[in-house]
């Protein structure tokens, strides 16, 4: 009986039954106990159910969809495709004697076609910058990790301490630069690239890759 089970549990793992039951329950704003009172279940069943500790049966599975609206087919449906890149424990290049200044490390590079790109940018102190001109669909997310980041907008400049965030859209000039004496780490989102390949699987170059520009 413990192989059969082990065997099944297996075999459904990919569908994520309990975790898809779970966030339906979030969704519908309803706790284990309103759930118990709908379907007729108990709160101890229904919390098996959601952290996969028990495999439900058709039946069940049934009427707990009644109460959400849904199919069965929600919950057995094949993923057409699944991507996974983890990048670990992320050095500091930027801040290492005779590193080239303003390093990027790509976060998910490998990943052909993807929807997203993200990188890690150190910024040296005295330099700036420059990111070309944005199409109107682009869109830029940046993430102060550490440092002051001096952000320019189409000549609005806006200082970004640790933990800022600022989100941009469309085609805007931008520049951005390491504020005062220190280096700068900041987080960058952006859309993924269009053409065909991975622009950063070479040197881990990003989509937009930002001229340097020494101030002097």
């Amino acid at each position: 009986m413990g192989d059969t089970l082990s065997q099944s549990q297996w075999f459904l793992a990919p569908y994520c039954i309990g975790m898809k039951l779970r966030r339906l329950r979030t969704e519908k704003r309803l706790t284990l106990a309103r759930l118990a009172d709908e379907t007729g279940l108990s709160t101890a069943l229904l919390s098996k159910l959601e952290t996969d500790r028990m495999i439900p049966t058709l039946t069940t599975l049934a009427t707990i969809c009644r109460v959400y609206g849904v199919g069965l087919g929600h919950f057995f449906s094949e993923a057409k495709e699944h991507s996974l890149s983890i990048t670990r424990k992320i050095t500091n290049p930027g801040r290492v004697r005779g590193a080239v200044s303003n390093t990027r490390i790509a976060l998910n590079p490998g990943i052909p076609g993807r929807r997203m790109s993200a990188s890690v940018l150190d910024l040296e102190p005295g330099s700036v910058n420059v990111e070309p001109q944005a199409d109107e669909d682009r869109a830029l997310l940046i993430y102060v990790l550490d440092g002051t980041l001096c952000l320019e907008v189409a000549g609005m400049i806006e200082k970004l301490e640790t933990d800022d965030c600022a989100y941009i859209e469309g085609d805007l000039p931008l520049a951005w630069g390491a504020d005062g004496h220190n280096h700068c780490r900041v987080l960058t989102v952006t859309p993924g690239p269009r053409a065909a390949g991975d622009a950063d699987s070479h040197n881990q170059t990003p989509d937009r890759e930002p001229q340097s520009l020494q101030i002097s």
